[in-house]
């Protein structure tokens, strides 16, 4: 439950922020007559999240189990490469998206065009739709559909609305700029674990090479495929299944915290390592390089998505 967790509440805040901006604007302009288009084009966006889970779900059954592996491994990769977007936008326009959203919202209503407003609440919610449909998905499906996972996505988008809202209220104080830094830190590992999964459905389809196909390589005198380093590079890299069972909650723990699953091949853990450094180096120089060090205008960025009355909080803390 925990990593579907943060991935709602991470994914649902940020796009309850988002909304909340648009909000308070609308209401600050006196254009409160304009709310239920922004309303729908957010509404819209949460169909077409809803539709896509559910036609990822529900096609599946009717397919081959190759074409499933395959089908699951293209989307893993690819939801990978949306996070990574995401992480990397959020820490490029966090200063600037509240100024951004007003700006576009101002324009609607200047040219007075009922779908220009309509999109602009489908857009900014349904690329986090969209993203965290993809990755809710892949996380559930590779713990095999558990109803624990689920739950945990549905906890954490219902804690992010709630917190959405009392953050706009200013009923609460958040460090928004540490709180997307700190989680954004966890989905970068949540996202090598998401990738090390997508390899090993490619493996098992057949697309990758691997233990499961012809290039295995196997003890001649057993027949089984080698581990570690006599594995290399398309055998196990290790097998714990001894150590840890594949469904204890240690596993269950591992998987959802780091990818780590007992038993990884080679270029599972391969591509969960070169993830981690790559992605996770330039996201920590990022990081520190965007830290305030100080107060006054060096703080001013964990303000910059937050409506109106909640940056006066914030301001107080």
């Amino acid at each position: 439950m925990f990593a579907t967790f943060l991935i709602g509440l991470r994914e649902g805040l940020e796009a309850a922020l988002v909304v909340g901006i648009l909000v308070a604007y609308l209401v600050r302009s006196g254009r409160r007559d304009a709310l239920p288009r922004l309303i729908s084009g957010v509404l819209l966006a949460v169909v077409l999240a809803l539709g896509i889970g559910a036609i990822l779900t529900f096609g599946a059954y009717t397919l081959s189990f190759a074409a499933q592996e395959i089908i699951g491994g293209g989307l893993s990769l690819l939801t990978v490469a949306m996070v990574t977007w995401m992480i990397f936008w959020m820490q490029k326009m966090a200063r600037s998206m509240k100024r951004d959203l007003e700006h576009h919202a101002e324009r609607a209503l200047t040219e007075g065009s009922v779908w220009a407003l309509v999109a602009i609440g489908f857009v900014s919610v349904a690329r986090e739709g969209i993203e965290t449909t993809l990755l809710l998905w892949s996380m559930v499906r590779s713990f095999g559909n558990a109803p624990e996972a689920l739950l945990g996505a549905v906890l954490g988008l219902v804690a992010a609305v709630i917190l959405g809202w009392l953050l706009q209220r200013g009923i609460v104080r958040l460090d928004l700029r540490r709180f997307f830094t700190w989680t954004s830190g966890l989905l970068v590992i949540v996202a090598a674990g998401v990738l090390a999964y997508g390899v090993h459905d490619l493996q098992e389809a057949g697309v990758l090479p691997g233990p499961f196909g012809a290039f295995a390589p196997l003890d001649p005198q057993t027949g089984s495929v080698l581990i570690g380093l006599a594995g290399l590079p398309f055998g196990y890299a290790f097998d714990l299944s001894g150590v840890i069972a594949p469904g204890s909650t240690l596993a269950a723990i591992l998987q959802a915290t780091f990818g780590f699953t007992p038993a990884m091949t080679w270029l599972q853990v391969i591509a969960w390592a070169l993830y981690l450094l790559i992605v996770g180096g330039i996201f920590l120089r990022r990081a520190r390089r965007s830290a305030p060090r100080g107060t006054g205008r060096d703080a001013a960025p964990a303000r910059t998505a937050v409506p109106a009355r909640s940056e006066r909080a914030l301001a107080r803390g």
